[in-house]
This record gives structure tokens, sequence and C-alpha cells, in this order.
């Protein structure tokens, strides 16, 4: 079988919940041997969130997927060389407690660089490592709002509402595997040192509000709710079709508005007068009424076939119904029916993003905590059985 694009490195993920294990999760689904490190008998927070099915959770077989678990307390001195042991196998730890966390348990970075000097530490908090809040607690939503993302969320007349998923975490994950990445070229390739990745919850989400700094640095501007994104495209919006459904339709460049003019029936009347973007944000109103009407009078299936000829980009709004009925997500194997012991099967998102001669796979779903225990303490470590099961006695394992 072709070898995996990140075989050969070894992440140890001691940390919960959302943002370092799903980060943590996307390595070990391009190859990556991820050991998934949980306290004994407790294990990761994850396992016990909802939804659940028979006091199971069904979220765990996928963020637990392609990892291997096993148990160790660092609270003991035992544990505590056991991880110091593990650390000098390894190339990654990914850690999410507060910040000075692993200081307080004797695991500070210069322990853990004693133990490895090419040791890679991916820290993931609410605040970062530095500044007056970085020793506070943070989860998603909260950071959310702190990011400022959650201010422009809903509508002007009624409170700001936050996405029903946490976007800060998963966003965070995808900084923390950019980050790594980053870390392991320039360690690997550049022959440089090792270093720390700092990822905060809220500086992801942040980091994409470029237009937001920008318009308040120049104009003194803040922008406000709005059910879309405003004051850049036009027309852009949620239009109501014919037979009911929601579409939206948006004209982000001038050609995709001539596309759309096209689609329309030419709308001579519109060209060249709303040729630029900045016309037609100078006189929005017009063009959006116009819009809501044609899209009212076709149904979707009109107006996508009228569009998807013009080269005007339209979608519906999916429900996870539509999603698993369509056609694209199919092909794209973006949904994956994956063996699991608690549910027979489970399906999960696919692997994304989609490499060519190094495809990542699922191999298999979240195991049971402490699963690999034996293969990594015996095969790894080379401890003996009697070491084992005095460990265990001890629940440090």
């Amino acid at each position: 079988m072709q070898k995996e694009a990140l075989t050969g490195i070894r992440v140890l993920d001691i940390s919960t919940v959302i943002a370092g294990p799903w980060g943590a999760g996307l390595l070990a689904d391009f190859g990556a041997e991820v050991i998934k490190v949980e306290m004994p008998g407790r294990g990761d927070t994850f396992r016990a969130m909802g939804p659940l099915k028979d006091g199971v959770s069904i979220r765990w077989p996928s963020m637990g997927r392609n990892k291997k678990t096993i148990t160790l307390d660092f609270h003991y001195e035992e544990g505590k060389k056991i991880f110091l042991d593990l650390v000098a196998k390894s190339d990654v730890i990914v850690e999410n407690f507060r910040t000075g966390t692993l200081d307080k348990w004797g695991l500070g970075i210069d322990v853990l660089r004693k133990a490895n000097p090419d040791i890679i530490v991916g820290h993931v908090t609410g605040y970062g490592q530095t500044g007056p809040n970085a020793k506070l607690a943070g989860l998603g939503a909260a950071l959310q709002a702190f990011s400022g993302y959650t201010y422009m969320q809903g509508y002007p007349d009624r409170p700001p509402v936050s996405p029903p998923f946490p976007l800060a975490d998963y966003v965070a994950g995808l900084n923390l595997v950019i980050g790594i990445m980053i870390s392991l070229y320039h360690r690997d390739c550049l022959k440089g040192k090792a270093q720390e990745v700092d990822v905060s919850l809220y500086e992801g989400l942040f980091r994409m509000m470029e237009a937001m700094v920008a318009q308040y640095d120049i104009f003194g501007t803040v922008r406000e709710r709005a059910p879309m994104s405003t004051g850049g495209s036009c027309p852009i919006g949620t239009f109501l079709t014919k037979d009911e459904r929601f579409v939206i339709i948006v004209c982000s460049t001038n050609p995709v508005f001539e596309h759309l003019c096209d689609a329309m029936g030419k709308r001579e009347e519109w060209l060249p007068k709303y040729a630029k973007t900045q016309d037609r944000l100078a006189d929005p109103k017009p063009i959006m009424s116009a819009v809501s009407q044609w899209c009212a009078e076709h149904t979707f299936a009109e107006l996508k076939e009228r569009c998807d000829k013009a080269g005007c980009p339209i979608c519906t709004i999916y429900s996870m119904k539509d999603i698993f009925e369509d056609p694209q997500y199919a092909a794209r194997h973006d949904i994956v029916e994956v063996p699991c012991k608690e549910f027979g099967t489970v399906k999960m998102p696919g692997v994304s993003p989609v490499l060519t001669e190094t495809p990542g796979r699922i191999k298999w779903a979240g195991p049971a905590m402490g699963s690999y225990n034996e293969e990594i303490y015996k095969g790894l470590l080379g401890l003996k059985d009697e070491e084992l099961a005095e460990l265990k006695n001890k629940k440090v394992i």
C-alpha cells in the first residue's frame, strides 16, 4: 500500500474536548501516528458529550478516529516518567490545558525539551500563552464573542447569536495543524530548532475579519449585525423562490453580476449603469428588489437552470437531509460509513482536503479508552506484563 503523507510522525494528543483533539485528528487522517492520552477511568470529557445514544456519545467515533488511545495519569511520578519516555519517542505534543498547567505539573517546556530537544509543542488555549488574559479559562462560544464574530451575527433588531456548532474550536484546530506542519517543515527540511505553536480560540476567527478591521481603521465605523455580509457586494442575500425555497445569490465581482443579468434576461437597463461594484453599492435597492421579485416568480429548479447556464453561482440552503441526499457529496465521499463497536456502523465526515498522491483515509472509528495500552507501553516503551499490572493497580494507567 502507498505510504501516507505523514508516515513516521508521532503525535501525543493530551488535549481534551474539541480544538486540540480535532486538529490532532486531521493529522491522523493523513497518516500520523496519534497517541491519544486520557485520564484512567475518566477519559476525555468529549466521550460523554451529547448527543447520546444509550448513554454513549455519537460524536466520539469521528473525533477519536484513527487514534491509538492509552490511559495515563501525569499526577503520579511514575506517570510523569512514562509520559516523558513517550515524549522522547515523539515529534509533536498537542495540549489545551489552561496556560501554566503543564509547568504546575512539572512538565514545562524545559522538562519536555530535556526529554526530547526536537519535540514540537502545540498549545491551544482560550486567549493564547501571553497577554493579560493568558491564564483565564476559555471555551468556544465565549471566545467567539471575544473575537468580534458574534457581535455581527444575526439581525439588527434582535440579540446577537452564536453559530449552532463551536466554530471557534474547529478554526483553532485548523490553525493548530497549520502551525504544526510549518514547524515540522522548519525542523526537518530547514534544519531549524523545534518550536512551540501558540493557538488561541479567538485569533483564528479574528484573522478572517480583514474587511472589518480596515473599515474601523479607515472610516471609524463598526460592522453591525446583518444576516449576510454587507458593504462589499450587490446583489447579495437570501431570496425566497416560487416553490418556497430559500436561495443564496451573491455577485461579489463585476463579471458575476453580468452573468446574473444574462440569467435574468439580459437586463440591458442595468448595464453599463451598474457595471461596477461601487455603482451597485451606491444604489442597491432597485437591484435587490428586482432580484427578489425574479426569484419569487420562479421555482428553484428554474432559477438554478438559468444561473448555471449563465455562470452565476446559486445555491439553495441545505439541511443535513439535503446533504445526505446530494450526489455531489456522494461523489466526493464527503460522508463515510465506518464500522463502530457501539453502533455497528456510524456515518461521519470524510477526509478533507483531497490529495491526489497521498490521500488521507479513515482506518478506524474512535476506539475504547485505553485500548492501545499494551501496544504502546509494551511495543513502544518495552514495559513488561508485570510492570503494566502494577501501574494499573496503582491507577497510573
